[in-house]
């Protein structure tokens, strides 16, 4: 509407004024909505993320809860992949996911592959000329270890899981039902 008819026409106006706040009301509305359906949105999702977090968390296969020392040594496991680290003394705790033949080659070695609560894999070697054999080991066990981590693109390898001789290497360790072996 022309702002002379506006002017001319004070009934009009009134008419004019109403209608532009019902259109600014119905705007307000449709902004209003759609903020609170992405808001609801995103709620739900949030929801359903704590959801599956706590059932995740509730399993048996599932790692150590949050805030624990294997979440911690996870993080740091992590970190030296990310780093490429190298003859760095880690603690940590996995579940076996795959038994490897022995490396027979210079001194022998134990090896299996362990997945860490974050996913990440490890390759243990563990040497068997100087601490005894984990016995009994299969795929699904779990496992804590202690050692020295070399990175590899595969996720890592732990080893000087055992005592040093020479007591120049701090010992390392691995812990299977129940027993230590080192």
């Amino acid at each position: 509407m022309p702002l002379e008819d506006v002017i001319a026409v004070p009934g009009q106006l009134q008419r004019y004024a109403a209608n532009g706040r019902s259109k600014l009301i119905s705007k307000y509305r449709q902004a209003r909505n759609s903020d609170i359906r992405r808001l609801n949105g995103r709620v739900l999702l949030f929801i359903l993320s704590l959801i599956g977090a706590a059932a995740i968390g509730c399993s048996p296969a599932s790692g150590p809860a949050p805030g624990s020392a294997s979440s911690a040594s996870d993080e740091t496991l992590a970190r030296a992949f990310e780093q490429r680290a190298r003859n760095l003394q880690v603690e940590g705790q996995g579940v076996v996911q795959k038994l490897l033949s022995d490396d027979n080659e210079g001194s022998r070695h134990q090896r299996f592959l362990v997945a860490l609560a974050s996913g990440q894999t490890l390759l243990i070697a563990h040497n068997i000329d100087l601490a005894p054999r984990v016995a009994g080991l299969r795929e699904g066990d779990a496992v804590l270890f202690s050692g020295e981590y070399e990175w590899n693109p595969e996720g890592g390898v732990v080893h000087w899981t055992h005592r040093d001789p020479g007591k120049r290497h701090q010992a390392g360790w691995i812990k299977h039902d129940g027993k230590v072996y080192q």
